[in-house]
């Protein structure tokens, strides 16, 4: 059996990923390790162990990787954040200040609403029809 386990994102500096995912978005910070080189292995994941891919928090290194972060899909939607209530999500988000770039609208496959992560990246707060 496969899976998909992580997904590097990358970011400005550690600590204020590490609170924006844990805070705002509900995520668990599943591990913070030094490496020798000086970098951190910095995962987050959004729910229980198991419960879908994780965030590895990678620091920028140098202009070109820099210059990604908050841009790595090119404006594109490129992360997606299921929930199974998205009013109680949607209400908590807010209240901790994630800025959500439109109103919830309901669509055949669900209820769902862009937002942007600290860096600006576009997520969308799915919540899956049925």
């Amino acid at each position: 059996m496969k899976r998909l386990a992580l997904v590097t994102l990358v970011v400005d500096d550690y600590d204020e990923a590490i609170r924006f995912y844990t805070d705002a978005l509900g995520f668990r910070l599943a591990d913070d390790a030094p490496r020798p080189d000086g970098s951190r292995w910095v995962v987050v994941e959004p729910g229980e162990v198991g419960s879908g891919p994780g965030l590895l928090l990678a620091r920028a290194r140098g202009a070109a990787q820099a210059a990604r972060v908050g841009d790595q899909t090119g404006g594109r939607v490129g992360f997606f954040l299921h929930t199974d209530d998205f009013a109680r999500d949607h209400a908590r988000m807010t209240a901790a200040g994630v800025t959500f770039l439109e109103e919830p609208r309901h669509e055949p496959y669900g209820t769902v609403a862009v937002f942007q992560d600290l860096y600006g990246n576009r997520w969308d707060l799915l919540q899956p029809a049925g």
